[in-house]
């Protein structure tokens, strides 16, 4: 299933399905540079097209700048840049995508900007290996490493999906801006 750009992503947590299927997870899935991401669908308002960003003065490099998102200011934060991300993408900035993340998790309106948002997805929990997070022990954002099994050329192999906590890494960005 392909996120459209423009369209909200529902963002409405179902008690019902939370008890049926406690051992599950859904995300947004993205892609920045050769990696694919994920983050938590409930932290996610919406995903719009690349529009032009305004730069502003004296504000951290990964703070890539702000947009008029309908008539309501939002902070723009280059997650490639945040992360250190070295590899670009070969697709031109135009491009990428901006999600929309829900007011409840950041201070002011804030979207991050990313590759490419590829699909909304449902995980069990026991596809997620949380120990791999370990060995990044700068990077406190990373939940865990969602496995997903794919087929390729006959072949089944393990597509790894690196599953971040956009709060806390929000959080430290609200810290320093």
């Amino acid at each position: 299933m392909a996120v459209k750009a423009g369209e909200p992503v529902n963002t409405v947590k179902n008690p019902v399905a939370s008890e049926t299927m406690p051992g599950s997870i859904q995300v947004v899935e993205f892609v920045l540079g050769n990696e694919h991401f994920a983050i938590d669908l409930f932290d996610v308002k919406e995903v719009v097209e690349y529009t032009t960003i305004t730069k502003l003065p004296n504000v951290p490099s990964y703070v890539r700048g702000i947009i008029d998102l309908r008539g309501e200011i939002t902070m723009i934060i280059d997650l490639k840049h945040r992360l250190n991300i070295t590899e670009g993408s070969a697709a031109p900035v135009e491009s990428s995508r901006i999600i929309v993340l829900d007011d409840r998790i950041a201070r002011s309106k804030t979207g991050i900007l990313v590759d490419d948002v590829t699909s909304v997805s449902t995980f069990e929990r026991d596809q997620v290996d949380y120990t791999s997070t370990s060995v990044s022990q700068n990077e406190s954002s990373i939940i865990g490493i969602i496995k997903r099994s794919v087929r390729v050329k006959d072949k089944e192999v393990n597509e790894l999906i690196i599953w971040i906590d956009i709060r806390q890494l929000l959080g430290n960005i609200d810290a320093s801006v």
